[in-house]
């Protein structure tokens, strides 16, 4: 039995089909697995219990009793619903997310809600207020963030797939400090309806798993317009599937951001796993070309402002009047909004809401929020001319291997570059996915990640299916979930 734990999607579905297990056992085995090794992980605020799960599980379809995990800020109806914070302590959904529709449509039990930054804030889990998610790895060390929980549960084989959300990397610099697989999809291709939103023209649902395949599995179910969203993308449903054969496609072009690869900071051995992984797509056959992207520098500055301005606008709606948490020692209205607010956000939070606030303030919105969305602009404009010339991109996901809890505790700057590597993707909109690539000398995991055009998931889904069958990666656990 232990071999389920990190069996792919693929191998459960047949022994499903088989009838070598039933669905019921598969589930048994999932939350015995949560129990035995949760508590000292922290990866889910909750797991359901069993009959509460099929009870809500809805028709079968392509991921049937396959079990998964969804970040707590994605809605599931009569489920509590927490963004890990305790402003919304009390408060159930009354709807399901359109993520959470389709995936009961397909048949997937979700089996419990995942750990994360507080309203999906930060880059290690440590802010939630329901305590620390740990590295599968090194239990004394951060998961990453914000999605940290999912990426975990997926990591230490609690869960064969979870899902996470991105605003600037919160699914794929976790998904690299964990060794695991992560996808940041193209900007509307998932809906973010029911999605609590943090920053909603950069917030994506995105998938982790172990494999390539399993990945591209998820997004076939979840992938598709959706008329409760706004943003969403005028794409059908389609199989994300179709073109994994383990083959790169012909005459591949693969760019190197040099500025990324060279960039101040940047951890030797994760500098140096990078070019060792440039080199295995080199023996695969692509042909590989060094590109400098001059605003990279920038995005980092661009992220911190945009997000926090679409931050405190947001997050206005919490205020103790509607739903969550409400002080009650209070005795006028402006009292109870203040106090409520200082009490029920932490800190991380509290201190993004006044820096939006004051980038969007008068006299300040010109200097600092008007001129980061033109940088954003440029960074737009400077990947649709990159794309002409190459198919996709490599670049590292993260500066270093996973850090200690604490480690940037006095030190917030540090903390919020290290979005440096990955936010240029959600400012550009364009899909982009983590893969493991090796391991630090302290045997931490470390990733790299594939960028490509709009749309263009199918291709990096090809792409990164072949380095995967010419590596062993992804087969590679935590030793002490095995």
């Amino acid at each position: 039995m232990n071999s389920l734990a990190f069996a792919t999607i693929d191998d459960l579905k047949q022994k499903l089909e088989k009838k070598e297990i039933s669905e019921k056992e598969l589930l048994k085995y999932f939350l015995d697995r949560f129990k035995k090794y949760d508590t000292e992980l922290n990866s889910a605020i909750e797991i359901f219990d069993a009959n509460s799960i099929f009870e809500k599980s809805g028709s079968k379809g392509n991921l049937s009793g396959i079990p998964g995990l969804l970040k707590d800020n994605i809605a599931q109806k009569d489920r509590a619903l927490t963004c890990a914070s305790k402003i919304l302590k009390g408060f159930v959904s009354t709807y399901d997310s359109t993520v959470t529709e389709r995936l009961k449509k397909s048949g997937a039990l979700l089996i419990g809600r995942a750990n994360l930054d507080e309203f999906a804030m930060g880059s290690s889990t440590e802010t939630s207020a329901f305590g620390n998610t740990k590295n599968p790895w090194a239990l004394d060390r951060v998961p990453g963030g914000s999605s940290g929980g999912s990426i975990a549960a997926v990591a230490a084989g609690l869960v064969p797939w979870a899902l996470g959300s991105e605003t600037g990397g919160s699914v794929r610099q976790p998904a690299a400090f964990c060794g695991i697989v992560g996808l940041k999809p193209t900007y509307g291709l998932i809906s973010r309806y029911g999605l609590v939103a943090y920053a909603s023209s950069l917030d994506q649902i995105g998938v982790a798993t172990r494999t390539v395949k399993d990945n591209a599995l998820v997004l076939s179910e979840i992938a598709g317009h959706d008329l409760k969203d706004s943003s969403s993308l005028s794409v059908e449903k389609k199989d994300y599937t179709q073109a994994i054969d383990g083959q790169l496609p012909r005459d591949l072009k693969i760019g190197v951001i040099d500025n990324a690869l060279n960039a101040p900071g940047l951890d030797s051995e994760v500098k140096s796993t990078v070019e060792s992984t440039i080199s295995v797509f080199e023996k695969l056959g692509a042909k590989v070309k060094r590109v400098t992207i001059s605003s990279l520098d920038y995005s980092a500055a661009a992220y911190f402002i945009i997000s926090r301005a679409e931050a405190a606008s947001n997050l206005a709606r919490f205020d103790g009047v509607r739903y969550g948490f409400r002080n009650k020692n209070s005795k006028i209205l402006n009292d109870m909004y203040e106090n409520t607010r200082h009490d029920g956000f932490g800190d991380d939070v509290r201190l993004r809401i006044l820096v939006g606030n004051y980038v969007l303030s008068a006299g300040h919105s010109g200097q600092f929020y008007q001129n980061a969305k033109k940088v954003q602009r440029i960074m737009r404009k400077d990947f649709e001319d990159v794309f002409k010339d190459v198919d996709v991109l490599i670049s590292p996901v993260q500066s270093t291997p996973a850090f200690k809890f604490g480690a940037f505790a006095k030190d917030k700057l540090q903390m919020d570059l290290q979005d440096y590597f990955t936010c240029f993707a959600n400012l550009t909109g364009v899909p982009a996915l983590a893969l493991p690539c090796g391991f630090s000398k302290d045997n931490l995991p470390i990733g790299f990640q594939l960028l490509g055009p709009h749309l263009s998931e199918v291709t990096l889904y090809k792409v990164a299916a072949a380095y995967e069958a010419a590596t062993e990666w992804h087969k590679i656990h935590p030793p002490k979930f095995v």
